[in-house]
């Protein structure tokens, strides 16, 4: 569907429908956002710099919507727009020496009636928590993976379409990603078994 939609925006640029076009895209966006939005904040973890990548992913993506080819599909190729997006943010965010993370904690939990408990609540947002400082450690390349494949969900195949490489070489890097995540949570998990004996 959204392909399809994508398809009749290039067609309405080609035919000179600026306008048209636009307000066809308007419509693109709030099919795309939602997802898009996830993904960023994967990697920025901050509400407002989310909105801000995603501005600029979807400017990109309609400047660049007349060269577009079907092959990526056009879900595959808006969210490689959107990660190298964040990790340019990322890069910038790394020279300007700022800390990396935050917003994790703000975001809103949903309980419902006889849903989990306060107390495993908290249990379940300290381990997110301990997982997500982890994967903010890994190389860049490992920690892609690890967003694309299991946070959001994208076959391998999907992820390498998404960063530009083989499936087989996305596979590596998430081979050696969880290799090292297991390694570095059992390492938090002993030092804070410790400091509660200490």
């Amino acid at each position: 569907a959204n392909a399809a939609l994508a398809a009749e925006v290039r067609a309405l640029l080609a035919s000179g429908d600026d306008a048209a076009a636009r307000r066809r895209f308007g419509v693109l966006v709030e099919r795309c956002r939602r997802r898009a939005a996830r993904v960023a904040y994967q990697y920025l973890r901050d509400p407002v710099e989310v909105e801000d990548a995603l501005q600029d992913a979807f400017l990109k993506v309609f400047t660049h919507l007349p060269a577009f080819r079907a092959e990526p599909c056009f879900d595959l190729w808006l969210a490689r727009i959107v990660v190298n997006g964040c990790l340019d943010r990322l890069q910038a965010r790394t020279r300007r020496l700022a800390p990396v993370g935050g917003g994790e904690a703000d975001a809103p939990e949903r309980l419902s009636a006889g849903g989990p408990s306060p107390e495993a609540v908290l249990l379940a947002r300290e381990s997110r928590r301990r997982l997500l400082a982890a994967v903010d450690r890994l190389p860049q390349r490992q920690r892609s993976a690890v967003l694309l494949t299991r946070f959001e969900g994208h076959s391998t195949r999907a992820a390498g379409a998404i960063l530009g490489m083989s499936e087989a070489t996305v596979r590596v890097h998430l081979f050696r990603a969880v290799r090292t995540l297991r390694r570095r949570l059992r390492g938090d998990r002993a030092r804070a078994g410790h400091a509660r004996q200490v």
